[in-house]
């Protein structure tokens, strides 16, 4: 059974989709996109250096439009289950049918904005902590008044605070920690510090034309499978200012009997979690199109059906 998965914050680097741009149709498609978010893709895509797509409100609609292309780019396929790591549930959402590509661009578009004013009220950001067993990681984090944001599995826990409190962890580290590693993001997001952002798009979502997921839909929020397009959006809403349970869908992948798992562009980092908690589990990043190739042997390898008329989009 195959599980496709969507990266996200701090995924992206410098010029990572001008390999994609190459593909049929693939930059007259982002070219659609950039005008009806206002925000040139393209340009952001394959010329903006390091600090201009590390801005939050850049940032995630071009992990979006990533994952979109790319997932386009394996053809009309149905997997077993989809998820996505934070923003990259957005991109899930899009793929399984809940929220057209447009309306899943114009959403993170809305929600990049609002976490950027967020995170711009307090100097803020992430540190992943490579290593410590939960029960000591935790308890330390509380007495730093820092949140454990992503709990992602396979050792590895990011924090989120203000930077003083990220310098206090870094200088002390909890016991079994071997680095204290800060992200490119911009912010704590999925804490307390990102709760304005949620009444933004709580309103945006109102307006939404929502559709239940076609595909089995793993939630972030507790890795559990989510029937309904209204709680799917209700979720994303809420998920912003609360922590992302990557280890709890990395369960629920075992639970459904994957055996296979496709991480969308700009991929890696999903995959190598994946490679330490879901031992047995064949996995495929797609960085550039040359890693469709192995997407589509794979894909073959586990007779994921295609998409019938109905359900393509």
């Amino acid at each position: 059974m195959l599980v496709l998965v969507a990266p996200g914050q701090g995924a992206q680097t410098p010029g990572f989709l001008t390999p994609w741009l190459e593909l049929p149709g693939a930059r007259d498609r982002l070219a659609a996109w950039s005008d009806a978010i206002g925000l040139d893709l393209v340009h952001y895509g394959t010329q903006a250096d390091a600090d201009a797509i590390r801005d939050t409100s850049v940032a995630q609609p071009l992990l979006v439009a990533a994952g979109l292309l790319s997932a386009a780019a394996l053809g009309d396929i149905t997997p077993g289950a989809v998820a996505g790591h934070s923003v990259g549930e957005i991109t899930a959402t899009a793929y399984a049918g809940v929220l057209s590509d447009e309306a899943a661009l114009g959403f993170v578009r809305t929600r990049g904005l609002g976490m950027a004013r967020a995170a711009a009220v307090t100097e803020t950001g992430m540190s992943a902590l490579l290593g410590g067993e939960p029960e000591v990681v935790f308890p330390h984090l509380e007495k730093l008044g820092i949140t454990p944001a992503n709990v992602n599995g396979a050792g590895q826990v990011v924090a989120a605070g203000t930077l003083e409190q990220l310098a206090a962890l870094e200088a002390d580290k909890p016991e079994g920690v071997r680095r204290v590693v800060p992200l490119k993001v911009a912010g704590a997001f999925h804490t307390h510090h990102m709760a304005p952002a949620v009444d933004e798009l709580r309103a945006a979502s109102a307006s939404l034309d929502i559709a239940d997921p076609r595909i089995t839909y793993v939630s972030n929020a507790d890795g559990k499978t989510v029937a309904t397009g209204a709680e799917i959006v209700a979720r994303l809403v809420n998920q912003v200012s609360n922590p992302v349970r990557w280890d709890l869908c990395m369960e629920t992948f075992q639970e459904l009997g994957a055996t296979a798992l496709i991480e969308v562009c700009p991929g890696g980092t999903l995959t190598g979690l994946a490679k330490r908690a879901l031992p047995g589990v064949k996995t495929v990043a797609l960085k550039s199109p040359d890693d469709l190739e192995a997407a589509r042997a794979l894909i073959a390898e586990t007779g994921t059906p295609a998409a019938d008329a109905a359900g393509a989009e």
